[in-house]
């Protein structure tokens, strides 16, 4: 009986090539999988739309959001945030500079900020708020509410105003983590002082 080497051959070939394909099909499974995890679950980009949070992003700044950040570490004083408003309509997404933890108790008075009674210290020269809204009278956090306000004090909505008021911990989505158009980390940027700046310059 004579061997058939070429059909042995072949029956090898197909079984490396079907081989390859499942292989193939298996990483793009895994890519697409990877995909959608970090995109629904560990980062996001977000386009600013407004000044609200003017001069530290203005309108078109691409940012990263940090989507899995807040999994792991407690959300602190002064970080910006991407907060999911409801609307009268539909949902909507803003960025927010985080004031007040919870337990604490937030009021504004002659434009300052005060946490437990004390004036707040802040990292940036923010101007003097004209209308403290809402929290001309002591706001008390609850256990999982944050008190946000916008960089942009006076041209803006915020937990001042009645509309948005105390955010809850499930309504943040993400820490600001990098604004793309310059590759910053957000946390970093001082638009207060590049605005002293600049301002210092034109009159010399």
């Amino acid at each position: 009986m004579k061997y058939d080497f070429d059909l042995e051959n072949r029956k090898d070939t197909g079984k490396r090539l079907a081989k390859m394909i499942l292989i193939t099909i298996a990483e793009v499974l895994i890519v697409v999988f990877a995909a959608y995890a970090i995109t629904h679950y560990g980062m996001e980009t977000f386009t600013v739309s407004g000044q609200y949070m003017s001069p530290t992003l203005e309108t078109g700044d691409k940012i990263l959001v940090n989507k899995l950040s807040y999994r792991i570490h407690s959300i602190k004083r002064n970080d910006v945030v991407i907060v999911q408003q409801s609307g009268s309509e539909h949902n909507y997404y803003t960025v927010e500079r985080v004031i007040g933890l919870p337990g604490e108790e937030v009021q504004i008075q002659d434009g300052n900020v005060f946490i437990n009674g004390k004036k707040l210290k802040e990292p940036y020269d923010f101007p003097a708020m004209e209308n403290g809204g809402l929290a001309l009278e002591p706001v008390i956090l609850e256990e999982d509410e944050y008190f946000v306000l916008c960089d942009n004090r006076n041209n803006g909505e915020d937990s001042r105003n009645a509309n948005v008021g105390n955010i809850a911990k499930e309504d943040i989505i993400g820490k600001a983590w990098i604004r793309m158009n310059t590759i910053e980390f957000i946390s970093h940027l001082d638009g207060f002082s590049e605005e002293k700046d600049a301002e210092s310059s034109g009159k010399e």
